[in-house]
């Protein structure tokens, strides 16, 4: 049984109980569709539509004291069939208390302050087949202990049961000229999956300045590729390593300056340095109105350079984006984006964008275009005759325009 189909039989109990059942629920279903203006390489499907359903529902008991939390949703693709998946994102009791809380079960942690990567967030497994930036996250077993002072924020977690990566299957997208295996993975650790991992966190703020020190030891989020399997599809490769994060974030007037960092050991070639840093500036009352607009700058730098497994846009990379919030009535909003390389001239493009449509209906359009040289073929990775620097180049003629619409219960 996979980790996830255990959850869901943990999940429906509880839910059935008597106790859950005086709660508050709330649904939501989603119709999406996916417009390829390309012909993708490698085979990768055509346009492709897929539905979705999300339930939450929340109780709380005992004064408010002690609270129940369920997130669930699953996806139907008729293209992908690695795309048609389910998950719980939390199946949580917590208990509040005088200086602390403690939170056991499933939940979805997140740790960062910069906008287009989020360096240090590490807890939680990403799950690209429903996001590819890697904002979707899977839910992950935990025990957390939460310690309020007035030194700051000290989280303990206990993480049990390692969520492996979701990947696009042959027909999905976007992905390179060789499939990843859903079903297999080697880990370093002989416990495999069952290894238990151990983080923490300290946050606090200080006056305009917010701080945050935090440590991960376990099972890597990000696999390598070491081999084929018998399919000749790649094989993720989880190693244990330890990492040290910093997060800086800095309000002043309409300036937020962010920063985040990281060391990590345990990864092909040892011990390394990566960060993000940048600003954020938002324009208020645009031409008089109540629209804002942010201006975000952030530069990403790794010092492993082109052996980085994200050396496709964020090795040493420039982001720029404006975002664009109307303050009406339909919370409008939009978020436009590129990261360009400085070395190859390679660039992507990106737009998200929100509406709601009255109070129960809202849209979601969502873009990605890639600049780049031509794909390399599978003779031309075999036998190495493509510039490595162009490794963006397999996401060429990949370009997505998604438009999903939201109805909510």
């Amino acid at each position: 049984m996979r980790f996830g189909s255990k959850l869901w039989a943990l999940a429906v109990p509880l839910l059935l109980s008597a106790q859950a059942l005086a709660g508050d629920w709330d649904f939501e279903i989603g119709g999406e569709y996916r417009y390829l203006p390309q012909d993708p390489p490698y085979g990768v499907g055509d346009d492709a539509f897929s539905t979705s359903v999300r339930a939450e529902y929340f109780h709380d008991w005992n004064d408010g004291n002690d609270l129940f939390e369920f997130e669930a949703f699953y996806r139907w693709s008729e293209a992908d069939d690695e795309r048609t998946h389910g998950d719980i994102q939390d199946l949580a009791w917590i208990h509040v208390a005088d200086g602390w809380e403690l939170r056991s079960g499933v939940r979805t942690v997140f740790w960062g302050v910069t906008e287009f990567q989020h360096l240090v967030d590490i807890v939680n497994q990403s799950d690209l087949v429903e996001r590819t930036d890697g904002e979707a996250k899977l839910g992950q077993p935990m025990i957390n202990l939460s310690l309020v002072s007035d030194w700051g924020i000290l989280d303990l977690y206990a993480l049990f049961g390692f969520r492996e990566r979701t990947f696009p299957g042959a027909d999905g997208w976007p992905r390179g000229p060789v499939v990843i295996s859903n079903e297999e993975a080697d880990y370093e650790s002989g416990a495999e999956e069952k290894k238990l991992d151990f983080a923490a966190r300290w946050g606090m703020s200080i006056d305009a300045w917010e701080l945050a020190l935090s440590y991960f030891g376990g099972t890597s989020r990000d696999p390598e590729f070491r081999r084929l399997d018998a399919a000749g599809e790649l094989v993720p490769f989880y190693r244990v390593i330890d990492q040290f994060g910093l997060e800086v974030q800095y309000n002043y007037d309409a300036w937020l300056l962010k920063m985040e960092a990281l060391s990590r050991s345990g990864m092909t070639g040892g011990r390394y340095f990566a960060t993000v840093f940048g600003f954020e500036y938002t324009l208020e009352g645009l031409f008089g109105g109540v629209s804002d607009l942010g201006i975000v700058s952030e530069y990403n730098y790794d010092e492993r350079g082109e052996d980085s497994p994200d050396s496709y846009y964020l090795e040493n990379d420039i982001a720029l984006g404006l975002r664009w919030a109307m303050n009406d009535v339909a919370s409008t909003e939009v978020l436009g984006g590129i990261i360009y390389d400085h070395k190859t001239n390679e660039r992507v493009f990106s737009i998200e964008a929100s509406r709601r449509l009255g109070d129960v209906w809202t849209i979601n359009l969502d873009a990605l275009f890639f600049h780049s040289q031509s794909p390399p073929t599978l003779e031309d990775l075999a036998t190495g005759s493509f510039d490595p620097l162009y490794k963006l180049a397999q996401s060429s003629r990949n370009d997505l325009i998604q438009l999903e619409l939201i109805r909510y219960f």
